[in-house]
């Protein structure tokens, strides 16, 4: 399995001063061939090879005194942006063929663009310097952040600029079986909601951050303050800048949170099942900020794939299993019921039940997993906020659990 690690940069003045130029030729060499293939399938001819556009839009741009100054950037970062233009036209292609979700064709990239990125193979002969710098071919070696040991050799780097003018490394690095964890007993089935961000089908009951609902009179501040300011003007951008620093703090928390917890939930459970949630459909409704706020998709992601790197069982069940509706004791069919009852009684059975807790019973029961509800509570108790277990403010917070 391959894997990225990465790790915020701090590069010098000339440094950034590198990087924008490295920035700005692979986005002229990207231009240049999307023009060249468009212009190729307009006139009926066959879209040229990635050699090809090489041969014209870099060895024989640089003898130009148009882009002669493509030779003051490493010839791996342009050619790196040519393979990844095949790449965007490979995907197009295969959704036009129904191989994987629909998608666009490929568009040109804007100079006002506010992520950049610029990739390093091993033939750029990047390297980490004994001092723990990262060195990169005509930029220098850049201050590296390192908050964690790569497992192996890296294959390839990315270095990549954000909206909010952060500057980050990815590794590329290649993990191997030594890395399964030891089996577990318990397993557990996961039920994904908005009151309770996860309720487990042992009764646990993990409260929702909602770090977009906290943060929103911090972001509406810096956004006024952004709508004043003069189109073009420096201070606008200043303000830009401080209106992306304040999404990526919420960014940044609720990706904690997800790693956090989804490793937790992989260390402790031999298998782990899920519900597969219409994400898009529930975005289109009046709910959509809470459910983008959620981040169901990236948090079912890291679950997947924290799986297959230590050995455990994920399974995902089909989203129109009635899982609300089935008793969990008995297995009767209930029928549907508002939202709002939160609580209800099997007329089957007379068990009293939880609607999140046996709703994540029957996601473990639907995906062949064995567990019980016995020992879950009926109503639920106070939890306390995750956003303080995963270190993102100095001092303990109060619990938003209602």
């Amino acid at each position: 399995m391959q894997l990225r690690y990465s790790f915020r940069l701090y590069p010098s003045a000339g440094q950034r001063t590198a990087l924008a130029r490295a920035f700005g030729c692979a986005r002229v060499v990207y231009n240049d061939a999307l023009r060249a293939r468009e212009t190729a399938r307009s006139q009926g001819l066959l879209f040229p090879k990635v050699g090809e556009l090489s041969k014209r839009l870099i060895t024989g741009a640089k003898s130009t005194p148009e882009r002669a100054w493509l030779g003051e950037v490493s010839a791996v970062v342009l050619q790196q942006s040519l393979r990844d233009l095949d790449t965007a036209y490979r995907n197009f292609f295969d959704s036009l063929k129904g191989k994987r979700p629909k998608m666009g064709a490929p568009r040109y990239k804007s100079r006002k663009d506010t992520r950049q990125a610029v990739r390093f193979t091993a033939n750029a002969r990047w390297s980490i310097t004994p001092g723990r710098k990262l060195r990169l071919p005509k930029i220098g070696d850049l201050k590296v952040k390192w908050s964690r040991t790569l497992p192996s050799t890296p294959s390839t780097v990315t270095v990549i600029k954000d909206a909010a003018g952060r500057y980050f490394a990815s590794f590329v690095v290649a993990t191997d079986a030594s890395e399964v964890l030891p089996e577990r007993a318990p397993e557990v089935g996961v039920d994904l909601g908005l009151g309770h961000f996860a309720v487990l089908s042992d009764g646990t009951k993990i409260d929702s951050p909602r770090f977009l609902r906290r943060a929103e009179k911090r972001l509406k501040k810096a956004q006024r303050a952004l709508s004043r300011k003069e189109k073009g003007s420096s201070n606008r951008d200043k303000a830009r800048v401080r209106v992306a620093r304040a999404h990526a703090r919420v960014a940044d928390a609720r990706r904690d949170f997800h790693h956090q917890l989804s490793t937790k939930l992989i260390r402790e459970n031999q298998a782990v099942a899920v519900e597969d949630l219409a994400v898009k459909g529930l975005a289109r409704t009046r709910l959509a900020k809470s459910v983008h706020d959620a981040g169901w998709s990236a948090f079912v992601s890291m679950l997947e794939y924290k799986a297959a790197r230590y050995g455990r069982t994920f399974v995902k069940i089909g989203r129109f299993e009635p899982t609300s509706q089935v008793c969990s004791q008995c297995g009767v069919q209930d029928g549907p019921k508002p939202l709002h009852v939160r609580v209800w009684t099997c007329r089957a059975c007379g068990a009293a039940l939880d609607r999140d807790v046996n709703a994540a019973v029957n996601v473990a029961k639907a995906a062949g997993l064995a567990v019980s509800a016995r020992g879950a509570q009926v109503r639920p108790g106070f939890v306390p906020a995750q956003r303080s277990e995963a270190g993102t403010h100095p001092t303990p917070q109060p619990s938003t659990a209602r």
